[in-house]
């Protein structure tokens, strides 16, 4: 009888501390920490997408700054570079969600891992993409924030994980960090924002939390 009591109070445990990350999490995501105001106009273009769940940063090739360019596989026809970044074993094994377990989602929430950067290519811009419009400055502190995340090795070249992209048009690069329920794939774009001095929320690991402020 005792088990049993303890099983439905850990259960509870648990339930409230999940409960308790969402409410929080909401709420922090709705906070909006409004963009830095310069005297700079906002004349360059960055874009937001995300797959419903995971959000990415886009970049046209020539508004990255070579030294984040450097080191990168892409072509002379390709025109946009996508940045995003996770746990390196949900990455690698989860191509789609129907390749989803629970193991690889605990491990990436739960457990401290090593993090990739994916990157894809573009040949032209999709529909969905939301667009924002950028001044020079918060263009360097994003390439900064870009160039900063990636990990490299001993001659500070970037780590390419060959062969091991979903197709022909996309690579995975090393990265710094761990990622957590604190800090999701979500978070790193929100920070990048708000380092930048652009609009953000204040937290948040989901794509809405931040893709939302700009539609």
């Amino acid at each position: 009888m005792r088990i049993g009591k303890r099983i439905i109070k850990w259960f509870l445990y648990f339930l409230l501390i999940h409960i308790t990350y969402i409410l929080v999490s909401l709420i922090l995501s709705s906070i909006t920490v409004d963009k830095i105001v310069t005297n700079e106009s906002s004349e360059k273009l960055i874009y937001l997408s995300t797959n419903g769940v995971h959000l990415d940063l886009i970049l046209p090739i020539e508004n990255v700054d070579s030294f984040v360019l450097s080191g990168l596989k892409y072509k002379k026809n390709e025109k946009y570079l996508s940045f995003g970044w996770g746990d390196e074993n949900f990455y690698i094994n989860t191509p789609t969600w129907d390749d989803l377990t629970f193991k690889n989602a605990f491990s990436a929430v739960f457990l401290k891992s090593s993090t990739l950067i994916h990157i894809t290519r573009y040949k032209h811009k999709y529909s969905d993409w939301v667009a924002i419009k950028v001044n020079e400055s918060e263009l360097k502190k994003l390439n900064n924030y870009l160039f900063n995340t990636f990990k490299t090795d001993k001659n500070r070249k970037k780590i390419i994980l060959e062969n091991k992209g979903y197709s022909s048009t996309d690579d995975f690069y090393k990265s710094k960090g761990s990622y957590s329920a604190f800090k999701t794939c979500n978070t790193w774009v929100n920070t990048g924002f708000k380092k930048s001095g652009l609009k953000s929320a204040l937290w948040t690991p989901f794509d809405f939390g931040l893709i939302n402020k700009y539609k």
